[in-house]
């Protein structure tokens, strides 16, 4: 069995906690084969949105994964997933499954609380996840509002430094939310230094993405 991890942008926190997160679902004999084009987020980035372009070489790294044999296919970057949504159509048609990192955990913020809070380094992550919440909620009858936490100049700061950022940022926003969703990946070895500090769910997405791509795998019957 080949996964594709496709990515626009990585850390090496980010590639660990990805891979583990699908060791612990998938077992140890998935191949996993990465794609990284980090032009993507940075053109997204300048722009202010993702770009014609720019989606084009998602919907590249997307096809290439199919050429090279992948069974099932995970979008690493909140920031492009409405390309992910849009390329659903190829996904059905090849029967490859393109899989959203953050979607399953855009649900189950929606599941758990009526107020959800977001956090996010940048303009460009922050809305396209707010839509994503919104879309899941409509989906499962659930009325939701929606407080924005965006670390702007947090973007590249050193771990620690980061951390601090976060959680001081969701101590703000704790009494205002039922639940706070961190909008990037690469957040995610912060999910329970703010859980602990804020005392309400944290939700980070590779967590929920790895569950995702199974739950498509067992669709396909591969598992």
């Amino acid at each position: 069995m080949k996964i594709a991890l496709v990515y626009t942008s990585t850390t090496p926190e980010l590639i660990a906690t990805v891979e583990e997160e699908l060791r612990l679902c998938l077992g140890s004999a998935a191949e996993l084969i990465h794609y990284e084009d980090a032009s993507i987020l940075a053109e997204t980035r300048e722009s202010g949105f993702v770009t014609a372009n720019a989606a084009a070489r998602l919907m590249g790294m997307f096809a290439s994964a199919v050429n090279a044999g992948a069974d099932a296919i995970l979008n690493c970057c909140s920031s492009v997933g409405g390309v992910a949504d849009c390329a659903q159509g190829f996904a059905r048609y090849t029967g490859v499954p393109i899989v959203r990192i953050d979607e399953e955990m855009c649900r189950e913020a929606a599941r758990i609380g009526s107020r959800i809070g977001i956090l996010a380094t940048l303009p460009t992550t922050m809305e396209p996840t707010r839509n994503t919440i919104l879309r899941v909620a409509r989906e499962i009858g659930r009325k939701v509002s929606l407080v924005d936490g965006l670390l702007d100049g947090a973007f590249g700061l050193s771990q620690e430094e980061f951390k601090g950022r976060l959680i001081a940022k969701a101590r703000e926003m704790a009494p205002h939310a039922d639940c706070i969703l961190l909008a990037q990946g690469s957040m995610a070895y912060c999910e329970q230094d703010v859980e602990k500090v804020c005392g309400i769910p944290v939700l980070s997405s590779p967590r929920f993405g790895a569950k995702a791509l199974r739950a498509a795998l067992e669709a396909k019957g591969l598992l």
